[in-house]
């Protein structure tokens, strides 16, 4: 008697509705300490978490585990457990640093892969309340209304966004020439970090391009999707397939993909010279 097959994955819609609700329901958490003094633990010399992080992340996989048991988890605070079709990737409060200080700008961000294919996320922002999620193949919305990328054509006439890694006082030699080569081309660039926003506000028009290294799969899965099914386009730094374990990403509305990757390329062939 042969055995039993397994279930087959949630589809994408499912997998989407579940992340939206489960980002809601820990950004109420992150919510209720917003505006409060914080006592932030260091994982580094720059790089902080708060109670907020953990009481997120603890609901956030206990959802998970109550209505998708048989689903793997990557998480930043807690690690991963594998082993299945479905993982869920999540950044239970993405700007830590921003929260620390009451500076509005932080989010908690779910997504779920299938078979190691993006396949629904959401990002969801506790101090304005806004809603971003996308499923594969199903388009990209905020607080439910369609989005999408920019029309911007040319990098002097665009605003772009990035971050800076934790590792950015022992080697600001690799990452500060990067931020000065673009800063002298782009209309604007800023630097706020949260990388899940910085990629949901390129998806809804806001930013027309990203660039960032030193991520890690948490902080780019569901902003990835939504810029994807937006219409953006994302790959790694050369214009290759972009990979949650690539550790950087070229994002953009597309139509200044090509001027930014040779700006990164000319800033880099720089720094071997």
């Amino acid at each position: 008697m042969s055995a039993p097959r397994a279930a087959d994955p949630p589809a994408p819609a499912v997998l989407r509705a579940a992340a939206e609700a489960f980002a809601r329901e820990a950004g109420a958490i992150v919510r209720s300490g917003w505006g409060t003094i914080h006592a932030p633990e260091r994982k580094g010399r720059i790089d902080l978490v708060t109670e907020y992080d953990r009481r997120s992340e603890a609901l956030l996989l206990a959802r998970i585990a109550e209505r998708f048991p048989d689903h793997a988890v990557l998480a930043e605070e807690s690690g991963a457990r594998a082993g299945a079709r479905v993982r869920w990737l999540v950044d239970p409060l993405d700007g830590t640093t921003n929260f620390a200080h009451n500076y509005p700008f932080f989010c908690v961000s779910v997504a779920a892969e299938v078979d190691g294919e993006l396949a629904a996320g959401a990002v969801y922002d506790p101090v304005r309340g806004e809603l971003f999620s996308a499923a594969r193949g199903g388009g990209a919305t905020l607080d439910g209304a369609p989005i999408a990328v920019s029309s911007i054509a040319t990098v002097g006439d665009a605003l772009l966004v990035t971050g800076f890694p934790y590792s950015v006082r022992e080697h600001p030699e690799t990452i500060l020439p990067l931020f000065e080569a673009f800063l002298l081309r782009a209309q604007g660039v800023r630097r706020d970090g949260s990388a899940a926003l910085n990629l949901c506000y390129l998806a809804c028009g806001r930013f027309d391009g990203f660039w960032e290294g030193h991520l890690s799969p948490w902080d780019m899965a569901a902003g990835v999707l939504i810029v994807r099914e937006a219409g953006g386009t994302v790959t790694d730094y050369d214009g290759g397939p972009f990979r949650l374990d690539g550790r950087q990403i070229l994002a953009s509305n597309g139509r200044v993909h090509d001027e930014m990757r040779a700006i990164l390329a000319a800033a880099r062939a720089r720094l071997k010279t």
